[in-house]
């Protein structure tokens, strides 16, 4: 893993600083800005940001934030921008543009013009290049799956497709909002086996392989609403896979959890559990799990192929903490 000290970090927010003012570009840099706006990288400018998505065929993703503001729009920073999936979505499927609701100049004359309130709570607009709303103006609701519906809804009215590390996100988010997540064991001949094929069916969150008595079994916590209890009983009697009471006595097998993953080069990289998940299934499966990879995790497996140095095994650690190691 390679770390850098302040020294080179300041250097290269200077550097950025130099280049978006050469271009014109003014952006906001995830590493050195506000708490109220997360770690999404905005644009600062409407008419850049509306000039990129006719030049892209992107929507403009507009925040109107207080910065800095009142508790709720440093909840929303926190709790609904820094997401490492969430980010990837807003900079990588839209134009990101924040307007600050209080500073005035030309954040102003853009409040006037789509007659935002200043001094407000944060307010999510998504507008084509024709500037219209795509999507309801989303306001009073701070959380993150409210921000991944309207997104996904506006991606679905401009005829975009959704991809599957987006979808992911939103399995996870759902299954969390609504409390509808579910344990079970099943014990069966091997465990790695388990893993491959519970970790496949949808409404699976994940699968942990493990120990109760002398039994090898899998752990599995499944979004109840979207994975009937009788279907996975189903699912799982297909493979010789039956259910096991948890007798206090389950241990979990670390070598042997993701075993599929844990032997190729995405152990390196930052993931959320459903990732893990997934990606561990398709590779026992012999598939390509590359779809469930966000355009930055793909980037990152791409550097893996073209450095020997010594890497840090990522898969297994928070999310959010193991990828802001590697940024």
């Amino acid at each position: 893993m390679r770390y850098f000290s302040e020294k080179h970090i300041g250097l290269f927010l200077l550097c950025i600083t130099i280049l978006t003012s050469t271009f014109g570009q003014e952006k906001t840099s995830a590493l050195n800005q506000d708490e109220e706006l997360g770690k999404v990288s905005w644009y600062r400018d409407y008419d850049e940001a509306l000039k990129l998505a006719k030049e892209q065929d992107k929507s403009v993703l507009i925040l109107f934030q207080e910065v800095p503001g009142c508790a709720t729009c440093r909840n929303y920073g926190h709790n609904v921008l820094s997401h490492p999936l969430m980010t990837e979505v807003i900079e990588n499927l839209f134009i990101p543009l924040v307007i600050y609701n209080n500073k005035g100049k030309k954040d102003k004359l853009i409040l006037q013009k789509f007659k935002e309130p200043s001094w407000n709570n944060p307010v999510v607009r998504i507008i084509n290049t024709q500037e219209k709303d795509i999507v309801k103006r989303l306001a009073s609701d701070y959380s993150a799956i409210g921000l991944y519906k309207a997104m996904e809804n506006a991606l679905k009215a401009e005829k975009k497709s959704i991809p599957d590390f987006m979808k992911l996100l939103g399995e996870e988010l759902t299954s969390y909002k609504t409390g509808n997540i579910k344990e079970t064991y099943f014990k069966m001949y091997c465990f790695w086996t388990g893993e491959k094929h519970l970790g496949s069916a949808d409404g699976v969150l994940s699968t942990e392989a493990g120990f109760i008595g002398h039994n090898e079994v899998v752990k599995v916590r499944y979004d109840s609403k979207t994975l009937d209890k009788k279907y996975l009983l189903k699912y799982a009697a297909e493979a010789d896979f039956f259910p096991i009471a948890n007798n206090d006595s389950y241990k979990v097998s670390d070598k042997d959890k993701s075993y599929y993953l844990q032997h190729t080069d995405y152990k390196y990289i930052p993931m959320t559990e459903l990732q893990r998940t997934k990606i561990n299934s398709a590779l026992g499966k012999r598939q390509s799990p590359r779809k469930y990879l966000s355009p930055q995790q793909i980037a990152w497996l791409n550097d893996l192929k073209k450095s020997s140095a010594k890497r840090e095994i990522l898969y297994n650690k928070n999310v959010t903490e193991a990828w802001a190691m590697m940024k």
